[in-house]
């Protein structure tokens, strides 16, 4: 029983002291802009672009390809736990979402991410810091933004990936998101948004290689109340890193436009 009691409290300081080493992490300036350097290419490892709540494996929307298209089990990213907040009618076009996903899901016709799916997807993105603004380019369809660090500028008209605003709270960069359209997606479970989406993101270095997200989403036409998911980004460390190109669309076009090829005459 001791040694039980022993081995534990082990755990409990060697946990306590993981988190102390995590607070005081200071991380690396950024030559070109003096704060917390962000820059470098990243990638969430988690099964969040498959659905952000908790979730068991599942056929895939085609069982043609057998388990390449099934989908892996996960856990929620939701701050909290829990399901989306979602009112009634929203929830039904979730769950019509889900039903028709593989011709409606954003992701298969190859449109820009969105945010906060960008962030996630299984492909990497990179940031790149500058004294005006902070970069975001994303390998899945050649997708990128350019968070504006100066005074706050409004949607001009609403876009798949937003104008996005962005402030240092010390070490946190914080975006602000607004004009995103409402046509992406959550992720692959059809969980989606309307075009009165408000998203804010906090960008935490954790130590060289990790980094903290979160966003918070509130859009009071869809959810009952605002709700926020968060996860750990990893750092690409390899000497070869570099962001490679993805450009899909072709891989798209039986989904996009079969439908109006002509028939052959009979």
């Amino acid at each position: 029983m001791r040694n039980l009691l022993g081995k534990f409290g082990l755990m409990v300081l060697a946990s306590a002291m993981a988190l102390a080493q995590t607070a005081a992490y200071r991380a690396p300036r950024n030559a070109a802009d003096g704060h917390a350097d962000l820059s470098g290419i990243w990638q969430a490892m988690n099964s969040a672009n498959w659905d952000l709540e908790d979730h068991s494996p599942h056929q895939g929307p085609t069982e043609i390809l057998g388990a390449i298209a099934a989908q892996p089990p996960g856990q929620s990213v939701i701050v909290g736990g829990g399901a989306i907040p979602y009112k009634p009618e929203a929830l039904a076009k979730k769950k019509a979402n889900w039903e028709n996903r593989r011709t409606t899901d954003p992701e298969a016709k190859c449109y820009m991410p969105g945010v906060p799916r960008g962030n996630y997807m299984p492909y990497p993105f990179q940031i790149i810091q500058s004294p005006l603004g902070v970069l975001f380019v994303y390998e899945f369809a050649s997708a990128n933004r350019l968070v504006n660090m100066g005074k706050p500028q409004e949607a001009g008209s609403d876009t798949w990936m937003g104008t996005n605003n962005g402030k240092w709270e010390g070490d946190t960069l914080v975006v602000d998101v607004t004009g995103l359209n409402g046509l992406a997606w959550l992720d692959r479970a059809g969980d989606f948004t309307s075009s009165d989406v408000h998203v804010v993101e906090r960008f935490t270095r954790t130590d060289a290689s990790h980094m903290n997200y979160e966003a918070t989403i509130e859009d009071p036409k869809t959810f009952t109340k605002p709700w926020k998911i968060q996860m750990t980004l990893y750092k690409n460390v390899e000497k070869n890193a570099q962001l490679l190109e993805f450009k899909c669309v072709e891989f798209s076009e039986e989904l996009l436009y079969g439908q109006f090829k002509k028939q052959p005459a009979k």
